[in-house]
């Protein structure tokens, strides 16, 4: 499946254009309050009808307005999980499952109800009422109950706003089992940008409804331009690594394209692919190979571009192998090293940096 999207609409405050294209997997729409995310996935729903474009799933046109198509909401076969689970509260979760079927497009071919409750590990909780759910159980259930009525795409517009770190560290495993075992195309929407390294597989990011830039989450990530709309403090990089062995004093060794990063233990087997989320403000630059240090990972690498800031600070873009990675250091220190674009040098990234949270 592949939905396609191309419309403009215009508000007081800003002018919508929006033009993407997302196949199975999530792509992530990202960018701050207000930029247009949600009323993007609500014009893929069919809630608001643009003034002008096209929205597709395959080529079957949901809404376009040179012919005047505009399919009703609930013929679109689209699945909606909101900020808040609106489950039925007279019905158990069992009963809440079931009522999507009622809805379910016959033309559409159906998950089994059976994998969807294994999926999302909700089998125990079927003759529970959803009143006695947590926030993230209530959730999963929202999200099988969508999954149920065998939608073309699945909308999710900030699933886990509502929760705390707790709920959200719970149910983050359960949605990147969504992306990887479901062929749909799954439009994320969110703020943070911890959720979309760790889940995405496309991001586009909004501004004041335009898109900035859209592409592989591990190219979008590692952009410094992007620094402006995440923030110093959240500025980072991804990148894709293979569990290599675990050692006995608690080390994991992962293997990327540009060497080795050592990590505190992983609980994932050996041969395990992952995605590793490594913050600028985390990583050192040294001009040559340091030794006697604490810091076990090093890597060569390469200066691909430097972004200097208003205030005192400086992003480098470091070519690591094939990936890319994000540095935080001052302007004096740039300036003091003779840092420039294409200069040879070394990351140093502590093991202990990379929270556990920011492994996927």
């Amino acid at each position: 499946m592949t939905l396609s999207v191309d419309i403009s609409h215009q508000f007081k405050a800003f002018d919508l254009n929006v033009k993407f294209e997302a196949e199975s997997g999530i792509t992530a729409l990202f960018g701050r309050s207000g930029s247009g995310k949600t009323t993007v996935v609500n014009a893929i729903a069919g809630l608001i009808t643009p003034d002008t474009g096209r929205i597709a799933v395959n080529d079957r046109p949901l809404f376009e307005s040179h012919t005047s198509t505009n399919i009703a909401p609930h013929k679109r076969g689209i699945g909606y999980v909101f900020q808040d689970a609106r489950l039925f509260p007279h019905l158990n979760v069992r009963d809440n499952l079931r009522y999507a079927l009622r809805y379910r497009r016959k033309q559409s071919p159906a998950l089994r109800e059976d994998h969807v409750i294994d999926l999302l590990g909700i089998g125990h909780l079927l003759e529970r009422p959803t009143g006695a759910l947590s926030g993230g159980e209530k959730q999963r259930v929202a999200i099988g109950r969508a999954l149920l009525s065998a939608p073309d795409i699945l909308l999710m517009d900030e699933p886990l706003a509502a929760l705390d770190a707790a709920r959200k560290a719970e149910i983050l495993p359960f949605l990147a089992g969504l992306r990887d075992e479901i062929d749909l195309p799954i439009v994320y929407v969110s703020h943070s940008i911890a959720e979309v390294a760790r889940l995405a597989s496309h991001v586009v990011v909004l501004d004041q409804g335009d898109v900035v830039t859209h592409g592989t989450t591990e190219a979008v990530l590692s952009n410094p331009e992007l620094v402006q709309f995440v923030g110093l403090r959240s500025a980072g990089s991804v990148m894709p690594a293979h569990v290599v062995a675990h050692a006995q004093d608690g080390l994991t060794e992962l293997a990327i394209s540009g060497g080795t990063l050592f990590m505190p233990k992983v609980a994932s087997p050996v041969g395990t692919r992952l995605r590793v989320r490594i913050l600028a403000q985390d990583v050192m630059i040294s001009l040559s190979k340091p030794t006697d240090i604490s810091a076990l990972n090093v890597l060569e690498c390469k200066i691909t571009a430097i972004k200097k800031g208003e205030g005192p600070g400086a992003i480098l873009q470091l070519a690591c192998g094939q990936d890319r990675l994000l540095a935080r250091t001052t302007a004096r220190s740039a300036s003091q090293l003779g840092l420039t674009v294409g200069m040879s040098c070394y990351a140093v990234l502590k093991t202990v940096s990379v929270d556990q949270g920011d492994i996927g």
